[in-house]
């Protein structure tokens, strides 16, 4: 099974771009009829719902802010009647009040649609057993892909988050042929795989679908190795509908993600000033809904950093986006130098002896920004160091860590532009993902 929807995953451009156009239209129009707050944003900047007519109207649109959702809190954004609404998710409300989304019959139906995309598109196949790693509950994660996979025709085993002797025996009894949850827990199961002398030969998994936060090749390499399977990124936000909004072709799944855009209009921004750039160009991912009936949402900046680009596109017609770099409003500004933890995991992957689990630790030194980076190393050394007895040979291993500490300090300066602390960890010592998103990055400057 090559595609779950050909006729329009493999739509012409030229008709999707019709499709858009009209959907573009409907969309606007309905939301200036049913939701004050876009009439009230529309009619500040005096536009009409009929001036837009084309798919490329759209930049004449005003932004939608995470900040409008909140303050929106829970239901000013909502465009059906409340009796109309199918299902409620909420995120996790780390900044004060949770973001609210609504879903009708018909958006739960278009969520397990662009989901079973995804999934055949990741290399799943109907009859299969999915074991669904996602947190069940407010979070989009458990549920959208329980959806979309029993839509599939899928197995589907609702594990939930977290649990790992759980996951691994389940993995083992059942003959799970998919597991999806977040990359970093991902991680710990390869880990736990490793630890406990499983075999991945011994295992059936043939892919892992992997999202929630981002990650890279090293990550992917070693989700791969450790588990024996071929792991592929999905993407996707609540706030446009949850997870599938994108996911990445596991023939294709180092040259980017298809977007369903059929059903989310992508862009991608300056960050600073808002303006669209060129395909090809790294920004600020937007995206319109042009399907959502219950909350639908215009030019969303989603936050993310990312490059759009038809380039790779293949076996679809869809555009692509590359894997993301980083957030805008998580990317640290150190010394002047714009710094994504993404950048650092790149240039880890290419050292000997260091493994892909780090943290990075900022501080405030008077007026200068510091950066540690903690980075667990491959070597048994580390504990023999803390032995009383020195040695001829302990000597020459404390040697080796401290050129491998200064290698690693030379690389990131050399690659990133910043000069860092780096502390050289025990394996473990670094916080592992229980099933949820793993915090790489601790900022402990006093922001004023």
């Amino acid at each position: 099974m090559r595609y779950f929807n050909e006729l329009m995953e493999t739509l012409p451009r030229r008709k999707m771009r019709l499709l858009q156009s009209e959907r573009l239209f409907y969309i606007v129009s309905k939301l200036y009829k049913s939701v004050p707050f876009y009439r009230k944003l529309l009619d500040e900047k005096r536009i009409r719902p009929d001036r837009i007519k084309n798919i490329k109207d759209i930049a004449q649109l005003p932004f939608t802010a995470k900040s409008d959702l909140r303050e929106q809190y829970p239901f000013g954004l909502l465009a059906i009647k409340r009796d109309s609404v199918a299902r409620i998710h909420c995120s996790s409300g780390t900044s004060g009040k949770p973001t609210v989304v609504c879903y009708s019959k018909k958006d739960l139906a278009i969520f397990a649609e662009v989901v079973a995309r995804s999934l055949v598109a990741a290399g799943c196949q109907p009859g299969w057993i999915l074991q669904n790693a996602y947190g069940y509950g407010l979070f989009t994660g458990g549920l959208g892909l329980h959806g979309g996979a029993e839509k599939l025709g899928m197995n589907v085993i609702p594990v939930s988050g977290g649990m790992t002797d759980r996951q691994l025996m389940l993995m083992q009894d059942m003959q799970s042929d998919a597991i999806c949850c977040t990359p970093s827990y991902a991680q710990t199961l390869a880990e736990e795989v490793q630890k406990r002398g499983i075999s991945p030969k011994n295992l059936n998994l043939k892919t892992a679908i992997l999202g929630a936060e981002p990650w890279t090749e090293t990550i992917r390499h070693q989700v791969e190795k450790g588990l024996g399977l071929s792991a592929v990124n999905i993407y996707g936000l609540s706030e446009i509908i949850g997870p599938g909004v994108s996911c990445e072709d596991f023939e294709e799944k180092t040259t980017g993600s298809y977007i369903w855009e059929d059903h989310f209009f992508p862009e991608v921004v300056d960050k600073d000033t808002g303006e669209p750039l060129k395909e090809g160009q790294q920004g600020v991912l937007v995206f319109t809904t042009l399907t959502k009936q219950a909350m639908p949402l215009l030019r969303y900046r989603t936050g993310d950093i990312c490059s759009l680009s038809y380039a790779h596109s293949k076996k679809r017609t869809h555009i692509k986006m590359s894997p993301i770099a980083g957030r805008a409003d998580d990317m640290l500004i150190i010394r002047g130098v714009n710094v994504f933890p993404t950048q650092v995991e790149d240039v880890l992957r290419d050292i000997e002896h260091i493994s892909p689990h780090y943290q990075l630790v900022v501080i405030r030194e008077g007026a200068m920004d510091e950066m540690e980076l903690k980075v667990e190393v491959s070597l048994e050394i580390l504990s023999e160091l803390n032995e009383a007895v020195i040695t001829p040979e302990l000597i020459s291993a404390h040697e080796a860590l401290m050129r491998l500490q200064h290698s690693v300090a030379r690389k990131i300066k050399e690659n990133i532009g910043i000069s860092v602390k780096v502390t050289l960890k025990e394996q473990g010592s670094i916080p592992r993902s229980e099933g949820g998103k793993l915090t790489r990055v601790i900022d402990l400057r006093i922001r004023k």
